[in-house]
């Protein structure tokens, strides 16, 4: 297992669980920040149907909702969970609600956004922007809030880092 910097940063689960990232070490990881009156929330059906599809094969999707972009986060974690469940059948992990970027950016962007890869390296633009990260827990892809979860540029980014864990 890798001693990534990534695995020691705590995370709060969405029922109040406290863990850290080092609980996926081992599998592929999807980090995306979340919001549930977004124009891109409808992604999380496609984020629910990566997840369902690749389980098996080591992917974890990981949502962590935020507030910071127009308000478009305000409930709390249980009225989250309760939207995500209803409207989506959501059953990949979510954190408590975090912030992505300023004075109180969660541990977990501070080093996500080091990753200079790619056409958006720096701070969090808006709500459903991904970061891939492999089972060493090294960051490997970023991908825009544009990017559709069952695109096939972010399912071939997938597969690849999957492939190399089964190797």
């Amino acid at each position: 297992m890798s001693d990534s910097p990534l695995y020691d940063i705590p995370l709060t689960l969405i029922d109040g669980t406290p863990t850290t990232f080092g609980r996926f070490a081992g599998k592929t990881v999807l980090v995306v920040n979340v919001a549930s009156k977004c124009g891109f929330t409808p992604q999380y059906a496609g984020l629910e149907a990566l997840y369902k599809r690749y389980a098996d094969s080591g992917l974890v999707v990981l949502g962590l909702p935020c507030n910071q972009f127009m308000g478009e986060e305000p409930g709390t974690e249980e009225d989250i969970q309760q939207f995500c469940e209803l409207n989506f059948g959501v059953t990949f992990p979510l954190t408590a609600k975090v912030d992505v970027r300023g004075k109180h950016q969660h541990p977990l962007y501070a080093e996500l956004t080091k990753f200079k890869k790619g056409v958006l390296p720096g701070l969090i633009k808006w709500n459903f922007e991904k970061f891939l990260v492999n089972s060493d827990g090294v960051i490997v892809d970023r991908f825009a809030s544009t990017v559709e979860p069952e695109s096939a540029q972010l399912v071939a980014a997938i597969e690849q880092s999957l492939a190399r864990t089964a190797a």
